[in-house]
């Protein structure tokens, strides 16, 4: 072991990576399946599989690549299993490819297995948001509503967004939506009232509100509305009557803590809510402690967004504590908001309910150090196939970047890491570069920007991500990088320059910047050259 690596797993908990949970092989065989029935480059190539011969694949292949990694680790049993980890997704990862180029079987009779595509052939959109966003009169709305007043489809779903509607627009619109709304599913009226005076908006959200109550809706999208407290209850009546609704947007809203209030108030039942989405919001510490209400009750909940919200600890400990009760949640989006160390640390308490957990924003939450090592450790011990892990803009220092590395090595489906922003120089980056140099086959982009990054992480973190097969971006601009270090990135990735993310704002100069720099730089460089002596990654031809 060299001693770059003897120096990552000094700083790191030994744990026991293998063999995976019972809920982790399944969990991998899902995603395998998922990805074998989503059209790509490969299935337009070679056909795309049904759900049925993707599900019998993905299990062979699971099975196949489980085998790999247990003959593996029984010649190293007092490992920690992470290189067994890795073998069983590279295997699956290289299985899986060669299922995608054979594409589906072929029948005895000859004939090519063709993936018929679920699609909602029996339901109607009608959509007007497409044209040029201009204010609508009633002769325009009328023109534009026709097909909807002639009942030609049964339109489930309609979207008005990008078109604004004035009380002449609104009363065309009101009898066309009682006449319809049985039959409603999906709603989006998102940006439909720009421009309008206060009180004319008010009065148009009246009208539809009262248009469409009673409704059995699946989807409502009222976002980019600068509805505030007066716009969720101008809506009252059709927030009321909505008893199934799974998917609720509220983006962009001046939800204040009085109007989130009166959502949480209005929506009589969240028991089938599965995407919530509160983004850029005036939410506030007591507003996001009624939305934590909501998301409590709401225990199907697999999205969740709260980003932008201006939520500091109060209201971040209460969104944290609530989201323990949502076992099946996917994708969780909390970035920008004021939560610091105790939300962090109260979030932590609660990943370990996140089994299904894909994607995770936790970015510019004021987390530093121990905030961030809370969550690390919690999140490597669940979420086994998690693909987003971002986290820029907390103040991590190499102090916690052991901590963060071990939860990334277990990460094996990793696509993208983001940790720009911070303060993890040569020391922490090179333990997240050591992190992801093994395995990670899925990786695609990685963001280390603004990091204080010298030669030496930079040289480092290129070579641990340079011939990942699908890598897309490294993005390191905004460091410390010395024009030698640079010409050494660009040496490193010569055959594929586009990956290489800019380098414009790199300031060669800036350690001289550091005070620290300025006594122990020379050392530390040479500290960390004889750290890295035989950890070069070969490149590809």
């Amino acid at each position: 072991m060299d001693s770059a690596t003897q120096t990552f797993h000094q700083r790191t908990v030994s744990i026991k990576l293998w063999p995976p949970s019972q809920s982790t092989r399944i969990l991998l065989v899902d995603r395998m399946t998922k990805n074998l029935i989503t059209p790509s480059i490969f299935s337009r190539k070679y056909g795309l599989l049904s759900k049925e011969e993707a599900e019998e694949d993905a299990k062979q292949i699971e099975d196949i690549a489980f085998a790999a990694g247990d003959q593996h680790f029984e010649k190293e049993p007092y490992g920690d299993g992470s290189s067994a980890v890795q073998i069983y997704a590279k295997e699956s990862s290289r299985l899986m490819l060669e299922v995608l180029k054979r594409g589906p079987k072929v029948k005895e009779d000859g004939e090519v297995m063709q993936y018929e595509k679920a699609t909602a052939s029996h339901e109607s959109v009608f959509d007007i948001s497409g044209g040029r966003r201009s204010f609508i009169d009633s002769e325009e709305a009328l023109e534009l509503l026709k097909p909807l007043k002639e009942h030609e489809k049964p339109y489930t779903k309609i979207c008005f967004s990008n078109r604004s509607f004035g009380m002449d627009a609104a009363r065309v619109a009101e009898p066309i939506l009682l006449s319809i709304k049985d039959q409603l599913k999906e709603v989006d009226l998102s940006d439909f009232i720009a421009g309008r005076s206060e009180e004319e908006a008010l009065k148009v959200m009246n009208i539809f509100s009262s248009a469409l109550e009673g409704c059995v809706l699946r989807y409502l999208n009222l976002s980019d509305n600068a509805m505030g407290e007066k716009g969720v209850n101008a809506f009252g009546s059709l927030l009321r009557s909505q008893n199934n609704l799974e998917e609720l947007y509220l983006m962009n809203d001046g939800i204040s803590e009085e109007a989130a209030r009166a959502v949480s108030k209005f929506i009589p039942s969240t028991e089938k809510l599965r995407v919530l989405q509160f983004h850029n919001n005036m939410t506030g510490d007591e507003g996001a402690i009624a939305i934590s209400e909501m998301v409590r009750r709401s225990p199907l909940l697999e999205d969740f967004r709260c980003s932008s919200t201006r939520v500091g600890s109060e209201g971040g400990i209460a969104l944290a504590e609530a989201l323990g009760t949502c076992t099946h949640l996917k994708k969780l989006d909390l970035r920008d908001n004021m939560f610091g160390v105790e939300s962090g640390i109260a979030l932590s308490k609660s990943l370990s309910a996140f089994g299904d957990l894909t994607e995770i924003y936790l970015s510019y939450l004021n987390l530093e150090d121990e905030g961030t090592e809370a969550l690390a450790s919690s999140l490597k011990e669940t979420a086994p196939s998690l693909e987003v892990l971002e986290m820029a803009g907390n103040d991590i220092t190499a102090g916690s970047a052991a901590a963060l590395a071990t939860c990334i090595a277990a990460k094996q489906f990793l696509t993208k890491l983001n940790l720009a922003e911070n303060d993890l120089k040569d020391e922490g980056t090179i333990l997240i570069s050591q992190a992801i140099s093994e395995g990670h086959g899925q990786l695609t982009e990685v963001d280390l920007s603004t990091n204080s990054i010298r030669r030496v992480g930079a040289r480092v973190l290129a070579q641990a991500v340079v011939n990942k097969p699908g890598f897309k971006l490294l993005n390191i601009n905004s460091n410390f990088i010395s024009d030698e270090g640079i010409d050494e990135v660009k040496e490193i990735f010569k055959n594929s320059p586009d990956v290489l993310g800019p380098l414009d704002e790199n300031d060669p100069e800036g350690e001289d910047l550091d005070e620290e720099a300025d006594d122990e730089g020379a050392d530390d460089k040479d500290d960390l050259e004889s750290k890295l002596k035989g950890l070069d990654i070969k490149q590809g031809e």
